[in-house]
């Protein structure tokens, strides 16, 4: 195959031509795997910050992995809420005891 920029020789797999550094075809959103697999949902729940990174870079090229990542990370704030709430009440409760 050839640099359709510069013509130089290149391999038949390269994306970008080593010479110029023109791209050599299109990525298309076909070749991109969008199956919002739970691992990234997990992710997002073990670390937020990277779900919430996730979605935001993601939330237009794969949605669906996207999602994944933020409800994992929406979940993990949730939990964490819930805990808090949790801890205050227990701790009101146990304070009045006394």
């Amino acid at each position: 195959m050839f640099c359709k920029n510069c013509g130089q020789e290149i391999d038949d797999k390269a994306v970008v031509c080593p010479h110029c550094g023109v791209a050599q075809r299109e990525m298309s959103y076909d070749t991109i795997k969008d199956d919002g697999g739970v691992g990234w949902g997990i992710l997002g729940c073990c670390i937020p910050v990277v779900g919430l990174i996730l979605w935001l870079v993601w939330k237009d090229s794969k949605p669906n992995t996207a999602k994944a990542a933020g409800i994992g990370a929406l979940v993990s704030v949730g939990l964490a809420a819930l805990w808090y709430i949790f801890v205050f009440a227990l701790g009101i409760g146990g304070a009045m005891m006394f």
